[in-house]
């Protein structure tokens, strides 16, 4: 028997219970997310200044004593690193110049604590979600 095309005659209704919950729980997931987000980006920016601290060149302790960490974005985002002018020679030590060779202290934190991101994302954000 061919096929017929076109517009089923068959029809019906399909209730779905539970939506108003769902929703609600969807809400408070963007929150708990948010909140898992902030803390591992709190948490990765203060591993990044401990091992720059660990790693920066001290001849008067300024460097290490003055880096610090702005937050931004409802601490979805953070800046490590040195701020007051005096500081300019931050950036000699971690580039070099022509007369004194680079002693890289803040690039290679970064780079190591980029490996460790996502999976400290994962475990705040799991941390906080419902069981």
């Amino acid at each position: 028997m061919p096929r017929r095309r076109g517009r089923s005659r068959a029809r019906g209704r399909v209730r779905l219970h539970g939506l108003d919950q769902l929703r609600r729980s969807l809400a408070e997931l963007d929150g708990i997310v948010l909140e898992g987000a902030a803390a591992a980006v709190k948490e990765s920016a203060e591993a990044v200044q401990a091992d720059t601290r660990d790693r920066v060149r001290r001849r008067t302790g300024n460097l290490h004593d003055k880096l610090d960490i702005h937050y931004a974005q409802n601490g979805l985002s953070a800046t490590v690193g040195w701020k007051d002018r005096p500081d300019w020679y931050a950036s000699a030590n971690e580039f070099g110049t022509r007369n004194m060779p680079a002693q890289p202290a803040l690039g290679p934190a970064l780079e190591e604590e980029r490996g460790k991101f996502k999976a400290r994302l994962a475990d705040e954000i799991r941390r906080r979600l419902p069981s």
